[in-house]
């Protein structure tokens, strides 16, 4: 008899779709002036409305990587002294606007699973002497932060990448503190989607 998966197993070959989600967001680390079919950069974080008072301060080279979807920082404002964690944290464009927000006070822990973006990541951080930011390699669904760490979790259009959502957002509640805040801006569905384009890997990285 075949077994069929319950509501809370992944329907999909989980490390086949990270290693096609890796290779496209290594050409973003990489190669940020091709043409992609999402926007990226500078232009992309006006567009978003990004406080420009901050965004302006930091380099084109640490910005030309941004593949964001929405603002997350539009939420709610960050305070001061505040601990960070960026969900999938790419080449660290939202760290490095949620260190500026949190001050020295403040720490940022960015996790992401592509090794170019963290490379990137990291060598930014340093060119810029930032001290409140730290970059982990990890996945969403097996966050490498203690319990309870958080004043807020930020994502920006990486929640929806997960294979296993439920695991994904049980990591996000275990490294919050008691009302502590997610900020998340990210792509739904409002419609059923076909179990055949579930299993299309293609489409979720389209």
């Amino acid at each position: 008899m075949t077994k069929k998966p319950s509501s809370a197993e992944p329907m999909i070959d989980a490390d086949a779709l990270r290693d096609q989600i890796k290779l496209k967001y290594r050409d973003v680390a990489t190669n940020p002036e091709k043409e992609f079919h999402f926007h990226t950069g500078r232009a992309l974080s006006r567009r978003l409305k990004y406080d420009e008072a901050i965004t302006s301060r930091i380099p084109d080279h640490a910005v030309e990587s941004f593949a964001g979807v929405a603002n997350p920082f539009s939420l709610r404002d960050l305070q001061s002294g505040e601990k960070v964690v960026d969900l999938g944290s790419g080449a660290g464009f939202d760290c490095f606007v949620a260190s500026a927000l949190v001050g020295d006070e403040g720490k940022v822990v960015g996790v992401d699973m592509t090794e170019e973006m963290l490379s990137k990541s990291r060598v930014l951080a340093d060119n810029m002497r930032l001290k409140n930011i730290e970059f982990r390699d990890g996945l969403l669904e097996e966050l490498p932060v203690e319990d309870a760490w958080a004043d807020v979790a930020i994502s920006n259009g990486v929640i929806n990448l997960c294979p296993d959502k439920k695991k994904a957002m049980a990591e996000i509640y275990r490294i919050l503190k008691p009302g502590g805040y997610l900020q998340f801006a990210d792509i739904a569905n409002s419609k059923p989607v076909p179990q055949a384009a579930v299993e299309n890997i293609d489409l979720w990285t389209a």
